[in-house]
């Protein structure tokens, strides 16, 4: 939807023109810097704060954002991560996923639906969660999932200080950055996803060659074959509930410091 568009069905739904023109203005100044993220230079994290500010700005009457990132295929929707644009929303979204596990953005997760409360203290969908968080004078909230064809990504938190904050004016104001925001948060989290694999693969070859060393020592002492040698650390490092690496890394200096009191007679 063009600035023009939104600002025509926003006007005709009854809003004063100076605030349909700003509000699309806000949405497409958002939606122009979500496009602009280059997720190869932020990390996960840094990003997702980026699109929970960027959302805080793009709805109207937002005090705060937060961004969920949700792993794939869980029933019961376990976080990944999770980015504020403010600390009251950090506090929020803690209570809502850790301490309670009761709120608005786990109902949109569940039910894939956009979510809105404009009462919190009083909101019978989430008794605990609701009073609660108007005790901290929080009274409004809006939760938009982040969907791809048949994939929830995460969802997107809005709060609001005052009641009744969000209308179907910012509910769709909503909606239209929730969508791009989800193909951007997808890609961040596949950009992290390969770079934690890479890391990984990294460090599993610079371990390989004391690994083998480490086996190679095994099998001075004890003899048998490769695999018997590498069993016998692995039984090693799950006993003592250690690295694979650091059993052997530890072998092969204890051979190291056993091999140089030989030379010099200590």
């Amino acid at each position: 939807m063009s600035e023009f568009e939104a600002t025509s069905a926003a006007s005709g739904r009854g809003l004063s023109a100076e605030r349909a023109s700003a509000d699309a203005a806000d949405l497409q100044s958002s939606l122009g810097e979500l496009a602009g993220l280059v997720t190869g230079s932020l990390g996960l994290g840094e990003l997702l704060g980026r699109v929970a500010t960027f959302a805080a700005r793009a709805i109207p009457g937002a005090d705060g954002a937060g961004v969920t990132l949700l792993a794939p295929d869980q029933t019961d929707h376990r976080v990944e991560a999770l980015a504020a644009s403010d600390p009251f929303v950090a506090e929020i979204d803690e209570i809502q996923y850790v301490t309670l596990r009761e709120g608005p953005c786990i109902t949109a997760a569940l039910e894939r639906r956009t979510v809105r409360s404009g009462s919190l203290g009083g909101e019978k969908m989430w008794p605990r969660f609701g009073p609660r968080v108007g005790k901290m004078g929080i009274h409004s909230a809006l939760s938009l999932p982040l969907l791809l064809p048949g994939h929830l990504v995460g969802a997107i938190n809005v709060y609001a200080r005052g009641k009744e904050v969000f209308d179907d004016h910012a509910r769709e104001l909503g909606e239209l950055f929730a969508s791009p925001a989800a193909v951007a948060v997808q890609n961040a989290k596949i950009l992290d996803q390969a770079l934690q694999l890479t890391t990984q693969l990294q460090t599993a070859l610079s371990s390989r060659p004391i690994i083998d060393q480490a086996i190679g020592l095994l099998r001075g002492r004890n003899g048998g074959t490769a695999e018997e040698a590498f069993e016998r650390l692995r039984r090693m490092s799950q006993a003592e509930n250690t690295k694979l690496i650091t059993v052997a890394q530890r072998i092969v200096d204890e051979a190291v410091r056993r091999a140089r009191a030989r030379h010099t007679g200590i």
